[in-house]
């Protein structure tokens, strides 16, 4: 892996990283599927321009476009339906790590799907990382526990599963089409079902601010647009699951901002649960690393 390209993926989890602390911060402002969607179709809208600018070439053959789907229904219909909602019931740092365990959930899908085989250290880190989650969860799922907590972990869990979801098919999409026409196009597609459930469920109104705007903006260009270009484009050069690797120091960011910004104090079960998440993460990669044995 070069220097160039470990630099992205570096840069990618932090603006990961700062998603969650952003939605809370917008989240009394606006409802949730409205705000959700107002962040896809703003960062959708910047990559088309950025691509249509310098004329970069669109998906143009049906399997590329239904990859495209894909992605968009996984990363930003599932995914943001879930992060949005889980920010409102458990801390950002907490929604952060939840969600970051999507390499988990993408092993098993690869497995499933792709016919990838995980050898034995890949399997233990899948048991060490579902540790990690119930150690996380469990304050809230033991007796006497609150309910909005489990709802919270259960969103946080769909987003997860989206994120896995989009980046099994960005990884087929890498190298074929252009970063920022395939990201733009997935980022709008996925807006539409946000937009849909949000005209449905929902009818506050926005209360528009300075705060606001200056949250859905730097949320929508680059926790979004920058991010999902960054990562899309490093998938022409590293392989998913070597760039997957990288995505359990989201956690350690995550709860590094929510400690700064939100004074959140963790119970040592849950910083416990927290290392063996990351610990869990690190095993699948590596595993994913290691050259198959006949």
């Amino acid at each position: 892996m070069t220097v160039s390209a470990m630099l992205r993926l570096m840069l990618v989890m932090i603006l990961s990283a700062t998603c969650f602390p952003l939605i809370t911060l917008g989240l009394d402002q606006a409802p949730h599927l409205t705000f959700a969607a107002m962040r896809a179709a703003i960062a959708g809208i910047c990559l088309l321009a950025l691509g249509g600018i310098f004329r970069r070439p669109i998906p143009h053959d049906l399997r590329e476009w239904k990859l495209v789907g894909i992605v968009a229904i996984g990363t930003t219909g599932l995914g943001f339906l879930g992060m949005f909602h889980a920010a409102e019931y458990i801390s950002p740092g907490l929604a952060t790590v939840i969600a970051n365990t999507q390499p988990l959930l993408a092993a098993v899908l690869a497995q499933a799907l792709l016919g990838e085989r995980l050898a034995g250290l890949g399997r233990v880190g899948l048991l060490v990382g579902l540790v990690g989650i119930v150690m996380i969860a469990w304050p809230g799922l033991a007796p006497g526990g609150r309910e909005d907590y489990t709802i919270g972990i259960a969103y946080g869990a769909l987003a997860a599963g989206g994120a896995a979801i989009g980046n099994v098919a960005m990884g087929r999409l890498a190298g074929k089409t252009d970063p920022a026409m395939t990201m733009g196009f997935q980022l709008l597609i996925g807006a539409v079902p946000l937009v849909i459930l949000s005209m449905v469920t929902e009818d506050a109104p926005i209360a528009w601010s300075g705060k606001f705007v200056v949250v859905l903006i730097v949320l929508a260009v680059f926790g979004t647009s920058l991010a999902y270009w960054l990562w899309f484009s490093v998938l022409k050069e590293v392989s998913l699951s070597r760039a997957n690797a990288f995505t359990f120091l989201v956690p350690v960011f995550g709860l590094a901002v929510g400690a700064a910004l939100f004074n959140e104090r963790f119970a040592w079960l849950q910083l416990a649960g927290v290392v063996a998440v990351l610990g869990g993460v690190a095993l699948v990669q590596r595993d994913a690393r290691l050259p198959a044995r006949g």
